[in-house]
């Protein structure tokens, strides 16, 4: 005798068989602290990522995505809502989102997708990131890093409902980096940001140690690429990125900003295929929203980049812009910059440079003194940068005085204060509101206490007041 639900169960699930074929399973798998310059793929012919080139090989290389912070937790907050840090709320590490943000976990499960984190989160609050189901790395012994949840991440593929996305996040290659016997500069590749580190043979062993852990990560990649195979059908699209460079880190040069992004989909994108066009980490929930079935809403900074991934070479972002906030890390000092891009000039301003030092100065003696030492801690940055990165990709050449790049320079200092103020940002054109940031009720990393990585007098500590802060209510 058959249940009295069993006939529209069955219903059920042939409909949902029908849904799920329809909306493709999504797969981003993102790996921690790596330079875009270390890829086979992009070029570094040192390095071993097989699984990284083999999705190129299999699908689409992006050679101008971004994200507009290289740090952790704001890197990953813009996949997630789609929008910028300063927007989203998320701009010093360690740091929550703005808690009434809508995030891909509740946008893609209105769509009938089961959301789940596997591996490193980093993101908050939990009430923005409710995932459907989440996995914490797992622990092996004799290796620096934990290793993202296999065994978990196979057992959902075979047993999968329901169309998921799923974002896989490795700890892997942020150090601690392995241990490698007799590293050789030769083994090395370098470039102009890092050829003068040849000889420095802790430099070379570090080196070493971070393409050991690269290569380590590629063993994980090449393991989810096979459960992938294994279990899942065409209809699945997989994204590989890096959160941000660990050469770059906490700057806004492209060392930081510039991120691997490789697509494979074998229903839509044309295998061993290249974009050069700029897409940004704001993009990845507007695409998945319209690969899904829905909506982009008017809140949101990113574009969908679905007709890139379809093959038709257009414009998505006429810019893409970047954000340094200092503050809250272990190294913390004053020293903001705000930077905007396009395809071949980038302009960075530098908000307590030492040249506009006097200018930022309050009176306040216990302020002034933070005030001071972030801009002699960067003191050979300028206050204005501007870079021709089609014949200067690794922003050596300053030409912020170039009188002939006058009208480009001023075009894009007028776009970037235009698109701060729509970030309601707290910095602006003017001099003299160098901001100091705090989490509210948290210690955070705070300027005038010591950290495992600097020290302050004695006579400073505890010198700055609530008064003297910006307090960020939602950290």
């Amino acid at each position: 005798m058959l249940h009295k639900n069993s006939k529209s169960d069955a219903f059920a699930k042939v409909e949902n068989q029908q849904h799920q074929s329809s909306q493709p399973n999504i797969i981003f798998y993102l790996a921690d602290d790596q330079d875009v310059y270390d890829y086979g793929c992009y070029g570094n012919e040192k390095v071993k990522t097989p699984a990284v080139d083999r999705l190129a090989k299999e699908g689409m290389l992006f050679t101008n995505a971004f994200t507009a912070q290289a740090i952790c937790a704001p890197s990953r907050s813009q996949i997630f809502t789609g929008k910028y840090p300063l927007k989203n709320g998320c701009f010093a590490n360690h740091t929550a989102t703005k808690p009434d943000i809508e995030s891909v976990t509740s946008r893609m499960k209105k769509l009938g997708y089961e959301v789940v984190l596997a591996g490193k989160s980093h993101v908050k609050p939990d009430k923005v990131y409710d995932w459907d189901k989440a996995w914490e790395p797992v622990p092996k012994k004799n290796v620096p890093r934990d290793y993202i949840p296999l065994d978990s991440i196979e057992n959902y593929f075979k047993t999968a409902k329901k169309p998921f996305c799923m974002f896989i996040t490795s700890k892997y290659p942020h150090g601690k980096y392995f241990e490698v016997n007799n590293p050789n500069a030769e083994d090395i590749k370098f470039f102009p940001f890092n050829e003068s580190k040849k000889t420095d043979k802790k430099f070379v062993a570090k080196k070493a140690g971070y393409y050991r852990s690269i290569a380590e990560d590629n063993t994980q990649i090449e393991k989810v690429l096979d459960l992938t195979d294994e279990h899942l059908d065409e209809n699945t699209l997989f994204i590989y990125s890096a959160d941000h460079g660990v050469s770059g880190k906490f700057t806004v040069k492209d060392i930081g900003l510039k991120v691997p992004f490789v697509a494979r989909w074998s229903k839509v994108i044309k295998p061993n295929s290249t974009s050069n066009q700029l897409i940004h980490y704001t993009d990845v929930l507007p695409t998945f929203l319209e690969i899904a079935g829905g909506e982009v809403t008017d809140d949101m900074d990113g574009h969908s980049i679905l007709p890139l991934l379809k093959g038709e070479d257009v414009p998505i972002n006429k810019y893409v812009y970047g954000v340094r906030t200092n503050q809250n890390i272990l190294n913390a000092e004053i020293f903001p910059s705000r930077m905007i891009r396009d395809k071949r000039y980038k302009y960075i301003r530098n908000f307590n440079a030492l040249e506009v030092l006097e200018q930022n100065l309050t009176g306040k003696s216990n302020v002034d003194y933070f005030i001071k030492r972030g801009a002699n801690k960067f003191n050979n940055e300028p206050f204005e940068e501007l870079y021709d990165l089609q014949n200067d990709p690794f922003e050596i050449q300053n030409l912020a005085q170039n009188p002939e790049l006058k009208i480009i320079k001023e075009k894009l200092t007028n776009d970037l204060f235009i698109w701060m103020k729509s970030q309601g940002d707290f910095l602006n054109n003017e001099l003299g509101n160098m901001p100091i940031i705090t989490p509210k009720g948290k210690k955070g990393f705070k300027l005038d206490q010591d950290t495992p990585t600097r020290k302050i007098a004695d006579s400073l500590k505890n010198t700055l007041t609530k008064d003297d802060y910006i307090i960020i209510k939602h950290w």
